[in-house]
């Protein structure tokens, strides 16, 4: 039972790093094209 739930748990933060990487890395993306169109103007 209790490997069950700490394989869960290691997945479900493997996961959720994995979407902080990639949600981090597209907002950057995102902040710095913003940056650069409002530098045009």
């Amino acid at each position: 039972m209790l490997k069950t739930i700490l394989i869960i748990v290691v997945s479900v933060t493997l996961f959720g790093v994995l979407f902080f990487l990639y949600v981090k890395k597209s907002l950057k993306r995102r902040i710095d094209y913003l940056y650069e169109n409002s530098k045009k103007d």
